[in-house]
């Protein structure tokens, strides 16, 4: 079978997807784009494919290594197995929600991913945002299950190249809801905008990829609310459209965290997630949704508490003149 890589054959659809929404954003939202977030978005992906090619050998290395191991084998002629493709698309897919769960609460992995959530517009360029440091977190290691149950290589990686293009087109604003029954199977642009949100309501939410029903099954799922607008990037903004800061920000701070950490705590900062501290000086997203959670309910207390009858009399009026 001839190697096969389904995003060079999309990129033209890219392209042309994103100049038809800068268009449409010219004339229904014009603060959907900014140009030097653009040039930085496109700077992403630009890098991030020379990393994958010089990067990518390794990753085949591994696999191949792995493959010889697998468990199950499906002949010489694997490719023509028809059944394995979708199994094999599913299983990448929910592959891909536990990595992209893992970006999120380990720091050294979100150090690389932060790349992605970097940028305070939503668009289809943002979705070009793709880390150039992710090889060195190892978060190849997820799809080792995949290739010892008899998956080719080459299998899981056409897989995963439809899974990303499929992706390309949840980040945009230009589309509210889709149906209700596509809403309740796949991911959307309404599920992943709470994604790249940075609301407190909305931090840690909608991993998927493709399929919306993992993050159902795993308790990270949270709608779009239209009542509350979102804000995206991430906590502690870049404040900068500097490529080399936007790309290595975070590698940098772990790597000062974990140079002035006490000795017992320096792993932590690698491994615990992002905001982590050992004296609590800094929020996590945990900390922070915990505390708008305690706020909202105090909210409802405070609604929901009977009025006070000596409150609401007449200001004129006694105690005694009351009763």
């Amino acid at each position: 079978m001839p190697d096969f890589s389904p995003t060079q054959y999309a990129v033209p659809l890219f392209v042309v997807a994103v100049l038809a929404e800068m268009i449409w954003s010219r004339l229904r939202r014009p603060e959907a784009y900014e140009p030097m977030d653009t040039l930085v978005s496109l700077a992403f992906g630009l890098g991030s494919t020379v990393a994958g090619a010089l990067f990518g050998g390794f990753a085949a290395y591994v696999f191949i290594e792995a493959y010889e191991y697998r468990l199950f084998d499906f002949g010489p002629e694997w490719w023509a197995v028809w059944w394995a493709w979708p199994l094999c698309f599913v299983l990448d897919d929910l592959k891909y929600y536990w990595v992209h769960r893992a970006g999120h609460r380990i720091r050294w992995m979100w150090a690389s991913h932060v790349n992605h959530h970097s940028s305070q517009h939503y668009n289809l360029s943002t979705a070009l945002r793709q880390s150039w440091t992710g090889a060195f977190t190892f978060g190849l290691l997820f799809a080792i299950p995949l290739v010892l149950l008899g998956f080719h290589p080459l299998m899981i990686a056409i897989c995963g190249g439809f899974n990303l293009i499929y992706q390309f087109w949840i980040h945009t604003e230009a589309i509210d809801r889709m149906p209700r029954w596509f809403e309740a199977v796949m991911n959307t642009p309404s599920h992943h905008r709470v994604h790249h949100a940075t609301n407190p309501r909305y931090l840690d939410r909608n991993y998927a990829g493709v399929f919306i029903v993992w993050d159902k099954m795993f308790g990270t799922f949270e709608p779009e609310r239209d009542e509350e607008q979102i804000r995206y990037g991430i906590i502690k903004q870049l404040g900068s459209f500097n490529l080399l800061w936007a790309v290595f920000h975070e590698w940098i701070g772990m790597v000062r965290d974990i140079w002035s950490a006490p000795w017992k705590h320096k792993l932590s900062y690698l491994l615990r997630e992002p905001g982590w501290t050992h004296d609590g000086s800094r929020d996590t997203s945990d900390t922070i949704r915990a505390r708008w959670l305690e706020r909202q309910d105090a909210q409802t207390r405070h609604a929901d508490a009977p009025t006070n009858s000596v409150a609401t009399r007449n200001p004129i009026e006694s105690p005694g003149q009351a009763a």
